[in-house]
């Protein structure tokens, strides 16, 4: 058998263990989306539930600092994105929604390891990091929601945008920006009255409720981004799983070429050889 066949029989080898790589990872991300599309659908009713409340409360909300605009001279980014690669351009596509933000007056809290590594490496000011985001819980995104309150109610932040990944089916997943604060209030809610009366007043405890606010949206944005990560993986690893076995095709067809010409030239040297004799 000539070198040529033994490289591509090699190189063959190499693709067929990649192939079972992408294919196994493709199987685990498949395994996990489901569970992460029920906890998905789960935490839309606290979303529903906190939305709810709030826009009874912004029917009576007086003049809410947190539900008015106010020049913009820094911003505070709350970016999620994944805590691992291979999984096509889902972190490309969060990270491209930041193009054009200046480090001087934008302030960032990453959470994922992948953005965490984005923004220290583009030498952005984080307030906070959480690494992990498959691991962060209810209670992570309540201290979250109280330094975003805080941040906002002390001015050192004019505007806070969430940045992250919309799931809307298996093969389609859209990266979004909504602004959190100041908050917009429902359309209307400034013309009915309000369906509660509240002590001290709507004004006092929308500011108070403010961070429950936050943690419900964050809650659901994690459950959504969190789905499209596992969704963008699957279909990365089922595209390079088809690629494989295509590249696969197109090798073995080579090396039964290389081989039939290698045994072609032993079978044309041999009738030489016997001719000569």
């Amino acid at each position: 058998m000539s070198g040529n066949a033994k490289a591509i029989r090699a190189r063959i080898k190499s693709v067929e263990s990649t192939k079972h790589i992408t294919h196994a990872m493709q199987l685990v991300a498949a395994s996990k989306l489901q569970r992460a599309t029920e906890r998905m659908e789960k935490s839309r009713f606290f979303f529903n539930a906190v939305s709810d409340a709030f826009r009874d409360l912004a029917a009576g909300r007086g003049s809410s600092p947190f539900l008015t605009p106010r020049p913009v001279k820094r911003t505070l980014l709350i970016v999620l994105a994944g805590d691992r690669g291979l999984a096509g351009g889902y972190n490309a596509n969060v990270f491209r929604l930041t193009a054009g933000a200046d480090k001087a007056s934008t302030l960032v809290l990453p959470l994922g390891r992948r953005a965490c590594e984005y923004f220290s490496h583009h030498g952005f000011e984080a307030v906070a990091e959480y690494p992990l985001l498959e691991k962060l819980s209810m209670t992570d995104c309540v201290h979250i929601g109280e330094l975003v309150r805080d941040l906002f109610a002390a001015g050192k932040a004019d505007e806070v945008r969430l940045l992250y990944t919309d799931y809307i089916s298996v093969l389609t997943q859209t990266a979004k920006s909504t602004t959190l604060l100041p908050i917009a209030p429902p359309d209307g809610a400034g013309r009915r009255a309000a369906l509660t009366e509240y002590e001290p007043g709507p004004e006092a405890v929308l500011n108070a409720v403010i961070p429950q606010y936050i943690t419900g949206i964050l809650w659901g944005a994690i459950c959504q981004s969190y789905a499209s990560e596992l969704a963008s993986r699957r279909n990365a690893m089922d595209s390079a799983t088809k690629n494989a076995s295509d590249m696969i095709d197109r090798l073995s067809l080579s090396y039964n070429r290389a081989r039939q010409g290698a045994i072609t030239q032993e079978i044309t040297e041999i009738v030489a050889g016997a001719e000569q004799a």
